[in-house]
């Protein structure tokens, strides 16, 4: 809904920018989403409600002067498709509010089971904000495993996230990329070995192996693999890739053994690249729900979309929450975000020769247009938090830690933007994505404590966060 250090970046472009592993929803092959030698976030900050839960761990307080724009009302067309071109849907802002109040409530956390403490949290409804297990429990056993998803459900996550690609012969599978050679043990089947080749997923020529070029009982054939070299390999090769109908049923049966409405949060991946193969996933994704009964406003799912056209497109067909994904192509020193391709704006926008950006979809006025058609905005971490390298006199980043490396320890936090705020002003909740435990991927400002971040972006006023490691968010936002 996936990235920086394991975002949405192809291999080739992971390679070429050396940058530190990591991960989320993600736009087009795996990529990172955590901070690189490449990243840095824009002259924003730190906004933290209380300073006492930071304190002492070194990092530096500020208060939110980056007001932005004037708060706009949310519109009244909402619930339905905007134009083809992506203009804002015009009418009586003001209408939409009392018809949608269930919409608003958009952390979700009713549907998925959360308790709600109101006032605690400066979340849209004042309610618990979301635990959401990053393709399943990422931290801990391998990505899109059903087995993932249990551990996630077991240790108090709210959603479960399958990144949904499609299979030759039309049926969803649950994997995070089309591009299956870092994920699955397929380069150790000599049968598939002629199936090595290239594909072009978002502007970005891949070479691999590729999920449409499989049936669902070959792909049966194949295990997960841990795409993290530094993560636990243990859990290599013992669990199949899942069917997304399998992911629902699990939903189902974990919801009735745990008391709690279990919530699910698929994310389209890549829908142009599908279509153009003739292999649509939403369809599938709306056929699915409905025979799973999760239909409603209510019902405990979310679909994301790094892309627009197919969010506009949902909107008048089904009653679930939609969410806008927010990405970029890397984070520069100064903590800026790169704007360029393939990663800086939707990818049907670059198609159809829009101009707007991710950066863009994020101002006043563009998040008044998200609202017409979406829920709330799911943005990279970066562009609430940002952070910057220190250069030194020879234009290169410093190794703060001296560790001979330049990964996140060596960024430092610059205050926080006003996205979360500007995003409520609007009926918009706000999902950043991906949180990890590991030190490496960690500010400098957090001293090597994954808790520091996840205080910070709790106290912002986050209505939900995607975590590799579903039981250190959880632990934090119930202490």
């Amino acid at each position: 809904m996936i990235s920086r250090g394991f975002r949405h970046r192809n291999a080739v472009l992971v390679a070429a920018l050396a940058l530190v592993v990591t991960g989320c929803a993600s736009s087009s092959g795996y990529q990172m989403d955590d901070q690189s030698l490449n990243e840095g976030a824009g002259s924003r900050g730190v906004l933290v409600a209380s300073a006492g839960s930071l304190a002492g761990l070194g990092v530096t307080l500020a208060s939110n002067d980056t007001a932005g724009g004037t708060r706009v009302g949310y519109d009244a067309a909402a619930g339905t498709a905007s134009g083809g071109d992506g203009a804002a849907a015009s009418g009586d802002t003001a209408k939409r509010g009392g018809a949608d109040a269930g919409a608003v409530a958009a952390s979700g956390a009713s549907a998925a089971g959360a308790v709600g403490v109101p006032g605690r949290y400066p979340t849209l409804t004042g309610e618990k904000p979301l635990v959401l297990g990053h393709r399943g429990a990422a931290g801990h056993r391998p990505d899109h495993t059903l087995a993932g998803y249990q551990w996630a459900i077991d240790h108090g996550a709210d959603f479960i996230e399958p990144d949904l690609v499609s299979t030759k012969d039309g049926v969803l599978v649950v994997r995070h990329e089309p591009n299956i050679t870092a994920t699955t043990d397929v380069k150790d089947h000599p049968e598939f070995a002629s199936r090595r080749t290239k594909r072009t997923v978002d502007g970005v020529e891949e070479e691999g192996w590729f999920v449409s070029d499989f049936t669902l009982a070959e792909l049966k054939t194949l295990r997960a693999v841990q795409p993290l070299p530094e993560r636990d390999a243990q859990y290599n090769g013992k669990f199949e890739v899942p069917t997304f109908e399998e992911v629902l049923a699990l939903r189902d049966e974990q919801s009735k053994r745990t008391g709690r409405e279990i919530g699910v949060y698929p994310e389209v991946k890549h829908s142009t690249y599908h279509r153009a193969l003739g292999l649509p996933i939403e369809d599938r994704l709306l056929e699915a729900l409905e025979r799973h009964g999760l239909t409603r406003r209510d019902s405990p799912v979310i679909i994301q979309s790094f892309e627009v056209g197919n969010l506009k497109a949902l909107r008048p067909r089904t009653q679930v929450r939609l969410v806008q994904l927010i990405d970029g192509s890397d984070q520069n020193p100064d903590g800026s975000v790169d704007e360029s391709l393939p990663l800086g704006q939707p990818y049907d926008l670059t198609k159809a020769g829009d101009r707007r950006t991710y950066q863009d979809l994020l101002t006043p006025e563009g998040l008044k247009e998200i609202r017409t058609y979406a829920d709330g905005i799911g943005p990279w971490k970066v562009y609430l938090v940002p952070s910057k390298l220190t250069l030194g006199a020879d234009g290169k980043p410093v190794d703060l830690n001296r560790d001979g490396k330049i990964d996140a320890r060596d960024r430092v936090a610059l205050p926080t933007t006003s996205v979360v705020k500007d995003a409520h002003a609007v009926g918009l909740f706000v999902h950043p994505y991906t949180f990890r435990s590991e030190p490496y991927r960690l500010l400098s400002d957090y001293r090597g404590d994954p808790k520091a971040e996840y205080r910070q972006f709790y106290e912002m006023g986050v209505d939900g966060l995607f975590s590799d490691f579903p039981d250190v968010a959880k632990d934090v936002r119930d202490e």
